[in-house]
């Protein structure tokens, strides 16, 4: 039970900022950062020296991975320190799977919520111009970023919190 502790604390973080995540669109610090120091310091307590390395490399992986995506504005900060904290619990191979994971059912949550908006159209433009803007090696306009108003935002905590309880009751039943 103490092998899986750093498990159950993750899935305990995870849903709690998506709570936060789904209610308030916000990740607070105050429980990312204490999330990252736990995650540290449960690994090294179970796993010792190389639980230490496992949950640095994890968190580390996280913060690196994703912070483009903040600084395009495509990703909130709170989302990031969040990916950060759960890869100290997870270590790097398990992070990569819950991202993998979160990608896919932020992908749904955004088909369905783009669907029931009526944005489809709009959003197919969007992506067009991101390409477009990709492809001409430039950043997005702001239209296309957390920054515009009338853009469609998915929760990315939320579908971080299904991803990690869903892993989490795989690993419980012995499937991951």
């Amino acid at each position: 039970m103490i092998q899986q502790s750093p498990w159950i604390i993750a899935v305990f973080v995870a849903l709690w900022a998506g709570g936060m995540d789904w209610r308030y669109r916000r990740i607070p610090n105050w429980l990312t950062v204490p999330g990252l120091v736990v995650g540290v310091a449960v690994n090294t307590a179970v796993h010792g020296w190389p639980g230490l390395k496992t949950s640095l490399l994890g968190a580390g992986l996280g913060l690196v991975v994703l912070l483009p995506f903040v600084l395009i504005r495509a990703l909130g900060a709170g989302d990031w320190k969040l990916t950060g904290a759960l890869g100290a619990f997870l270590g790097p191979g398990l992070l990569v799977t819950v991202l993998i994971g979160s990608m896919l059912v932020a992908g749904v949550m955004a088909l369905a919520l783009v669907v029931y908006k009526g944005r489809l159209l709009q959003t197919l433009r969007n992506i067009g111009r991101m390409l477009g803007a990709f492809l001409r090696l430039r950043l997005p306009g702001a239209e296309v970023s957390l920054d515009n108003p009338e853009s469609v935002k998915v929760p990315f905590g939320v579908a971080m919190a299904v991803t990690v309880v869903l892993c989490g009751v795989g690993r419980a039943l012995g499937k991951v």
